[in-house]
């Protein structure tokens, strides 16, 4: 099944934004307010009763879930912007630039596929939204891949195995009481080889997913004016997003190990 990246919202989301926002405040405080001002307490009941029949119908009409999916999306866009700004900065300049150029990509395949007559309305948004996921998702693991590269040039695994080669042989010919202690350092030593082994497999698998994505989108670019059809796009990004979706268990598995709990996962 294709991967659908829109948001699924319900009648009740579109109710709560009907309800909280400038204009409908305005206009129950004005019917308050004249009712008061009037003496007249029809007024702020027929505000009521106009604000009641609104807000049962109004959420379910298609024209009104439209504009407010086109308000809600843009201020989607603008907090994943926000999001993606803070985690850039704090990236190294060589990673920066890695990103910004996937961003200058996405742009030219936005770009190419609205001056494609096969991608029209619905089908090219919900494709575009696959792409700023996956671009999303190219910055995430960026940064994490970063952050694990930096914990593995701290960590002196060469000293590691050899404090295990070490325990390994106290263990077998060490005294009892001795022997005994290597036994338990041993397995801590172990231990710790096991998790930097993988976390390396982690930073492996990432470097790898992050040149797939920027080989797909050079790809994309180059076959997207050609395309005759939206599916062809979306398998090629819904493949993209599996792979992802498959490195990112393993982040969530390097970051149980280090017990940072700070790998991204949306």
């Amino acid at each position: 099944m294709a991967f659908d990246p829109r948001p699924k919202r319900t009648t009740r989301v579109y109710a709560k934004r009907l309800f909280n926002n400038y204009f409908n405040y305005t206009f129950l405080a004005g019917c308050a307010i004249a009712g008061v001002l009037t003496r007249q307490i029809w007024i702020p009941l027929v505000g009521a009763g106009l604000e009641t029949l609104f807000m049962l119908y109004a959420p379910d009409l298609w024209p009104v879930q439209k504009a407010l999916d086109h308000m809600m999306d843009a201020e989607d866009a603008e907090t994943a912007k926000k999001k993606r700004d803070l985690v850039l900065r704090a990236l190294s300049r060589a990673d920066q630039v890695r990103c910004q150029a996937l961003l200058t990509k996405r742009a030219e395949i936005a770009r190419l596929a609205g001056e494609n007559p096969s991608f029209e309305g619905e089908l090219l948004r919900r494709e575009l939204a696959k792409l700023d996921m996956l671009v999303d998702s190219f910055i995430d693991l960026a940064s994490s891949s970063a952050r694990y590269r930096e914990y593995l040039d701290r960590e002196d695994v060469a000293e590691v195995e050899r404090l295990s080669r070490g325990y390994e042989k106290e263990a077998q010919s060490g005294s009892p009481a001795t022997a005994d202690l290597a036994k338990k350092n041993l397995q801590i030593v172990m231990t710790r080889l096991e998790r930097l082994r993988e976390i390396k497999e982690f930073t492996d698998r990432a470097g790898g997913q992050l040149d797939l994505i920027e080989n797909s989108f050079g790809l994309l670019a180059d076959q997207i004016v050609s395309m005759r059809s939206p599916d062809e796009l979306s398998g090629q990004l819904d493949e993209l997003i599996d792979g992802v979706d498959a490195v990112r268990e393993t982040a969530r598995e390097a970051d149980r190990l280090l017990g940072s709990g700070t790998v991204t996962t949306t």
